[in-house]
């Protein structure tokens, strides 16, 4: 074995340096992910599963070599989220269940490391633009999951090492940037290590950009690393994006993402790590860099990964981590080698890619698929254009003079081609971004001052991925502002993102399908594949939050920002987008109201007794469920006649 135990300020690590050293190799030439990867692999160097032959293949990573090795990788945590995690539960139930058949102790099953399942898939967008909306949609979610929620908190109570962030908290993604997602692991004997893990939810590389060494994986994958089992992978190459410059001020993080998306889908980086670098890179927030790696599996890569740096310590201060556990975050990564965000030149990776920040424009994506940016200014013509288009060319397949035929619903509504029947304030994509939030929160307060308003046809909501976008959208004095445009709070959860937009106006619906009218949806998420977001509507767009509300004031996808008012004001005049558009200065004042440390604090400290309806939800207790008839949550038949002899 290795000998590479050594200690620093905060107390005992396996370094790299010292790795480095006895292998007699330039590990600081490696991508920071890979030595992440690599200190797991030497930490848990037992010569069964993990071998000293596994360390030093990975230590002898090599830029352009062959891959056929696979690593074994042993993370500090799991993530759940509620679709993908209750069959997971289902197993250890099972398993705890044949352990007591067996005349074992049914508490010898319980998961290695710590499991966090967060239900945010459940709820959907059935009432919305009214005050009462979360009220009631939080209702129909009980109702409509009463049975699972059940199960989840019998399992709170049985396993020691699973928690449940319940239903009205946030979207797994942003809990984990918040509140889950560690920096760093002590140890009993007090060994640390960094924080990683695996997710059974594609999104999980959000907190890729908080340092931590995440991506998704399947049922199967993640229920090994439960139970302490490595998770395989092959050996991967890793993509260095150079980042230059600084985004113009009239630029999102979403514009930038969805340039990114763009580049990294041409560049062909499926089953890479995807490693962030460079000036650009450090000028960027820690929320900036988390829409980033969000979207990594849109652009196809296993992680999109942001280094460590001054600016992840911040962000862990604002929001609310402790003062010990940031110095000992800091002082390790210090300590291996791994803080700070490289220099051009300074990493030995497989490709270089390189953005210039500045070159960055609005952009929205669509509208079948993320990677298909499109500038604002350009959006009207490319519709135009697709609507007429070949569908294997990525069109509606439909008669061009068909595009401005008014057709009405029976109860006397408008509507054509092209209208935003759809527009969601969602995801963690973008709701964990206060830049972002607050832009469209001070856009819509300059068009409510005008007096523009949001067309009738169209569905208007904010999901937020956590309670504090909501405080602090309140302390801006912005929330009213949304309200009065629509975007009331309607659920904290997924929600439109992954389809639970709720039901269209019954008139509308079926004017669409009478009329085969192609409509438009336009939201914050990070998916826009046809019908994904409502089975009747067909052109699906990604924009920044200010730019959806933007177009549901214009209520159409056929408005050129660029050329044609957004609306007409109360007094008769036209209004474009510039005249609302918030200045950068104007949302950089409003920010430190988002990174208030005591906010975060306050609404994560007591989540077991956040939610009334959560409280009321009678669970059975004890260690081994019962398994009442169901036929949703049943008994797994894989251990039926299970035995220790074969």
């Amino acid at each position: 074995m290795f000998d590479t135990l050594r200690p620093f300020k905060h107390g005992k690590l396996h370094s790299l340096p010292a790795l480095g050293k006895e292998l007699n190799l330039k590990l600081g030439r490696l991508p920071v992910s890979i030595r992440i990867v690599l200190e797991s692999v030497l930490r848990n160097c037992d010569g069964k599963k993990v071998t000293e032959e596994h360390v030093r293949q990975l230590a002898a990573w090599q830029p352009n070599a062959a891959r056929s090795d696979e690593i074994p990788f042993v993370v500090a945590r799991i993530v759940l989220q509620d679709f993908t995690g209750v069959p997971l539960l289902c197993d250890l139930a099972a398993m705890r269940g044949v352990a007591q058949k067996m005349g074992k102790e049914p508490k010898l099953i319980e998961p290695l490391v710590p499991v966090d399942l967060v239900v945010d898939h459940s709820v959907q967008i059935d009432h919305y633009g009214t005050k009462n909306a979360l009220d009631l949609n939080m209702k129909l979610e009980f109702k409509r999951n009463e049975e699972r929620y059940r199960f989840m908190k019998w399992g709170m109570q049985a396993f020691d090492t699973f928690k449940v962030v319940p239903p009205g908290i946030g979207i797994v993604h942003q809990v984990n940037l918040e509140y889950l997602g560690r920096g760093v692991h002590k140890t009993k004997d007090g060994l640390y290590y960094p924080d990683t893990l695996v997710g059974t939810d594609s999104h999980t590389t959000m907190v890729n950009g908080i340092g931590v060494v995440a991506w998704g994986v399947g049922g199967i994958e993640a229920e090994a690393g439960m139970l302490g089992q490595p998770v395989y992978f092959l050996t991967p190459d890793v993509v260095g994006v150079n980042l230059k410059g600084k985004l113009h001020p009239a630029c999102t993080a979403t514009d930038l993402v969805l340039t990114v998306t763009q580049l990294l889908r041409k560049a062909k980086v499926v089953g890479k790590f995807v490693e962030f670098f460079g000036e650009g890179t450090e000028s960027l927030s820690v929320p900036d860099r988390a829409t980033l790696g969000n979207m990594a599996p849109e652009y196809g890569a296993t992680m999109g990964f942001f280094p460590v740096d001054d600016r992840t310590i911040e962000y862990f201060r604002g929001t609310g981590r402790t003062d010990a556990e940031i110095e000992a975050f800091a002082a390790y990564f210090k300590a291996q080698g791994l803080y700070g965000i490289p220099k051009a030149g300074a990493i030995d990776y497989s490709q270089v890619l390189e953005l210039d920040l500045s070159s960055v424009t609005p952009s929205l994506a669509g509208p079948k698929r993320p990677q298909d940016r499109i500038d604002l200014d350009k959006v009207k013509s490319t519709f135009t254009s697709l609507f007429s288009a070949p569908v294997k060319e990525n069109g509606f397949g439909k008669r061009a003079e068909e595009l401005q035929k008014t057709h009405k619903t029976f109860d006397g509504l408008e509507l054509k081609n092209g209208d935003v029947l759809i527009a969601a304030i969602t995801s963690c994509t973008n709701t964990s971004n206060p830049g972002v939030l607050l832009a469209a929160g001070l856009l819509a307060k300059k068009a409510v001052e005008l007096g523009l308003t949001v067309k009738p046809h169209v569905k208007t909501s904010l999901a937020p991925g956590s309670r504090v976008v909501t405080e602090y959208l309140t302390k801006a004095g912005l929330l009213p502002y949304l309200e009065k445009l629509g975007f009331n709070v309607a659920a904290y959860g997924c929600t439109t993102c992954i389809g639970n937009a709720g039901p269209l106006a019954q008139p509308i619906d079926e004017a669409i399908v009478k009329n085969d009218l192609v409509c438009a949806a336009v939201l914050s998420g990070n998916r826009n594949f046809e019908a994904r977001i409502h089975p009747n509507i067909r052109a699906n767009f990604l924009a920044s939050p200010p730019l959806v509300v933007a177009y549901a004031i214009a209520g159409s996808i056929l408005k050129d920002f660029k050329t044609e008012p957004v609306g007409i004001s109360r007094d008769g005049r036209p209004v474009y987008i510039g005249h609302i558009w918030p200045t950068a200065e104007e949302v950089r004042k409003l920010m430190p109201l988002a990174m208030d440390a005591s906010t975060f604090r306050r609404l994560y400290g007591n989540l077991a007794d956040t939610n009334p309806l959560w409280k009321k939800v009678a669970a059975p207790s004890g260690q081994v469920y019962s398994w009442p008839p169901s036929t949703y949550i049943a008994e797994p038949p894989f251990f039926k006649d299970f035995s220790m002899t074969p």
